[in-house]
């Protein structure tokens, strides 16, 4: 293929030196606005990466405040029950790298957090970031890197808190005919879509 970009030299011919506020909006520690994006955030995007298992960017989300922010370079993030994958775990095992997207409903900006993690079972940090008595299993305690103010045009173009563009579920399958095609075993997937809402309000936490 003769039309792939290989080399550093070859981007800047197409994009071109960038503004040098992009460089100068790029904080070290986490500033009063970045703290109150966290206070009202409901949801991030984890990315990590190893090199036993690649690349990999799982959700997380729970109430706004979820993330604490545990001084000016350092926040934690429980992880709530889940399929026990544990791919982003494993991956900062061997790579503490981690980059974050924190987004909030009806704001078209982002927080880009970057950074290192340390997988933390303190007692006292555990039981501080508890929902109705359940403790997280662990934390992900991220020492911030960078952080910044993402501009809004990704979001501007998707329409994604539009109402309006909100997608019926029914447009695609159920999550159990999904399963039932995905995984070998012959799943029911009626029976898998009658349960699953109870199964997961059970195991939220």
């Amino acid at each position: 293929m003769s039309h792939i970009i290989k080399t550093a030299e070859d981007l800047k011919k197409i994009y071109g030196e960038r503004s040098p506020r992009a460089d100068q909006k790029v904080l070290k520690k986490l500033d009063k606005h970045c703290r109150a994006f966290i206070a009202k955030c409901p949801f991030l995007a984890m990315a990590t990466s190893s090199p036993q298992l690649g690349a990999d960017c799982s959700p997380k989300g729970d109430a706004p405040g979820f993330v604490k922010v545990l001084s000016d370079t350092q926040l934690a993030i429980p992880d709530r029950p889940g399929n026990n994958r544990i791919d982003s775990l494993l991956n900062l095992i061997d790579n503490p790298q981690i980059g974050l997207l924190f987004m909030i409903p009806g704001v078209k900006e982002t927080l880009r957090i970057n950074g290192v993690v340390q997988i933390s079972v303190d007692p006292e940090l555990l039981r501080d970031l508890a929902v109705d008595g359940k403790e997280p299993r662990c934390a992900f305690v991220v020492t911030v890197h960078e952080a910044y103010i993402h501009c809004a045009k990704s979001i501007m173009r998707s329409e994604i808190w539009n109402p309006d563009k909100v997608v019926d579920r029914k447009a695609l399958p159920s999550m159990g005919r999904i399963l039932a095609d995905h995984v070998a075993g012959g799943l029911d997937a009626d029976e898998y879509d009658a349960t699953m809402e109870e199964r997961y309000h059970k195991s939220l936490y």
